[in-house]
């Protein structure tokens, strides 16, 4: 059989074992190499149990054509240097892995999230805008240290060519600040702020990404939904109200509660609430590829998985949290902790 044989890391859950039962399904792909810490469920794929921090990767990689690699931990309560020590060394690995083992090319995935939520953004930015964003939010400075590897490794590695796929906020069996934010009470706006959101269903991603595979599409390529929903649509389509707070209450807000340990979001995160940061997908567009998913579908999808779970300042609450404080009582609790946790520093300045 021809087509390519490929790898992919991460292959055992999320995005990462989506792609591996696609690839391994797909006729114009000759044999898929599955790489995770554990054995996944994708029979038909070859296994490879390690971590991809493990120099010996280069072994497993030999007689492969393109690697995917997927191996990354965004969670939000993983500890942040551990997360980043992870994602930065697991990728700069695979790229001297595959180098060596004479792969011709690798597939890394980010998050549009790298050109920064910024209100000057243009509607929708293209591929070549400049990566304006800053690693205040959870997870985008390990994402702008896989694009500048990204950037790096053909120089490094002559023959060696990096494809880098940036999704816009990924939904189906995800779980980030972005997610989150539908989970809560009330849909939080700051004033003066010009959310637009545009989603890209996990669905979308890997086909994006096997067009990535099959090398019908290079360079950078953004992905998402075509258009965007304004705020004013989400609200309409989620039903959920919004609640409005000026930008110095909700962003030193998000700064307290997260130094104190009672969100895991960083007040970064708020900022992609905030700004437009839509993608025109138009490589992929080129290409010849088109979402299956449109925002409003991805949208029902999402509120469909988060129905039941409440969240507040991006911490999850308990049933019993939820039922004692009331989801807005809870919202005005964090915000009111946020102001306790001040007017304590302030007094102790005093002292």
């Amino acid at each position: 059989m021809r087509g390519p044989v490929v790898a992919v890391t991460g292959a055992a859950g999320g995005v990462g074992a989506l792609l591996t039962e696609r690839l391994a399904a797909s006729d114009e792909v000759k044999e898929v190499v599955a790489i995770d810490e554990r054995r996944g469920e994708c029979a038909e794929a070859r296994w490879h149990i390690l971590d991809v921090r493990d120099p010996a990767i280069a072994d497993k990689l030999r007689g492969t054509d393109v690697v995917v690699h997927l191996a990354l931990d965004l969670d939000l309560e993983t500890d942040p240097a551990a997360r980043t020590a992870y994602n930065v060394r697991g990728t700069q690995t695979v790229l001297t892995a595959a180098a060596a083992a004479g792969v011709r090319r690798v597939v890394l995935c980010t998050s549009a999230m790298v050109y920064g939520a910024l209100p000057d953004n243009e509607l929708p930015l293209s591929e070549e805008a400049e990566l304006r964003a800053t690693a205040e939010a959870t997870g985008v400075g390990d994402l702008l240290e896989i694009e500048r590897l990204a950037r790096r490794a053909p120089r490094a590695h002559p023959g060696l060519n990096v494809t880098v796929v940036r999704p816009a906020v990924l939904v189906g069996g995800t779980d980030t600040a972005l997610t989150r934010y539908f989970e809560s009470p009330r849909l939080l706006v700051v004033a003066g702020s010009r959310p637009a959101w545009q989603f890209c269903h996990v669905e979308d991603l890997c086909s994006a990404l096997e067009y990535a595979v099959l090398e019908k599409a290079d360079g950078e390529l953004a992905v998402g939904c075509d258009g965007w929903l304004e705020q004013e649509e989400v609200e309409e389509l989620s039903g959920i109200r919004r609640m409005e707070l000026p930008s110095a209450v909700a962003l030193g807000a998000a700064a307290r509660l997260h130094r104190i340990g009672l969100t895991p979001s960083p007040a970064g995160d708020l900022a992609y609430t905030m700004y437009p940061w839509v993608v025109s997908g138009s490589r992929l567009h080129d290409a010849g590829w088109r979402p299956k998913w449109t925002n409003e579908e991805v949208l029902a999808e999402l509120l469909e998985e988060v129905s039941g779970r409440r969240t507040v300042a991006g911490r999850r609450l308990g049933r019993k949290d939820a039922t004692a404080a009331g989801a807005a009582g809870a919202t005005v609790a964090l915000l009111g902790a946020a102001a306790v946790v001040r007017r304590a520093r302030k007094a102790r300045r005093r002292v």
